[in-house]
């Protein structure tokens, strides 16, 4: 049996994967994979994302979901009434995703920019295919070389998730429709792992509150990004990369 990485990666994406969908006001779709060593995960992530949901909520049971946070809805309506506590609550959410113990790979599809030759490709395909080579590199640079890499889904549907499940492993046997340099993925096993929105998994809300901010500082690079500039403090700015 191969050795079981280090090191796990959450995955979750902002935009639409349809090329035609949302072309006015966001017309890219983001994939981040957030890449964590597990004893990190387990020891300092998971524990620090708890507490600040105590603190603010008094149980741990909210999903911190980046488009309900930007929308103050749900449990997240309390920020309306106070500008201050909403700017220290902001804070402290950016603060969560921007730490040195975690790391990005993120895919931008600029779907304005696909031309009609590869409108066949879904653009979650060729995201998937970019974050799967730049996360094998990155493993490659933390010293492993092989083993078993569990990547983390949010389940959207039994359909959809049979799709990127043929997808993942199309990638993993070498065959991914966009690279970046020489392939490393079949260095490793990977395995993909789809979990519902109620489990709470604090990687996957990790993984969806850098997402869009990731997006944001390309579709609008000189607009006012606070969740972006947290993200600096990560390997985020440099862990992206454009197709095409």
């Amino acid at each position: 049996m191969a050795a079981v990485s280090r090191y796990i990666v959450y995955a979750d994406e902002s935009g639409s994967p349809n090329l035609e969908a949302d072309t006015k006001h966001f017309p890219i779709f983001v994939l981040t994979f957030l890449i964590v060593e597990k004893d990190v995960y387990a020891r300092q992530v998971e524990p620090d994302v708890t507490s600040f949901k105590f603190r603010h909520f008094g149980h741990d049971q909210v999903i911190l979901h980046e488009s309900d946070i930007r929308k103050q809805r749900g449990p997240f309506a309390f920020l309306r009434a106070d500008p201050a506590l909403r700017q220290g609550f902001l804070a402290e959410v950016g603060s969560l995703a921007a730490r040195r113990d975690i790391a990005f790979e993120c895919a931008i599809v600029d779907k304005s920019r696909v031309s009609h030759a590869q409108t066949a490709w879904s653009p979650y395909d060729i995201a998937l295919g970019i974050c799967m080579e730049q996360t094998a590199l990155r493993l490659m640079h933390a010293g492993e070389t092989s083993g078993t890499v569990h990547v983390v889904f949010e389940a959207r549907g039994r359909k959809e998730d049979e799709l990127l499940e043929l997808e993942f492993h199309r990638v993993a046997a070498g065959q991914a429709k966009v690279r970046f340099g020489d392939s490393n993925v079949q260095r490793f096993n990977w395995v993909p792992v789809f979990s519902s929105k109620q489990t709470n998994s604090a990687g996957l809300q990790l993984a969806d509150l850098a997402a869009r901010p990731i997006g944001l500082s390309y579709l609008r690079p000189h607009q006012s990004n606070r969740a972006f500039s947290a993200l600096r403090t990560t390997s985020a700015a440099e862990g992206v990369k454009i197709y095409p």
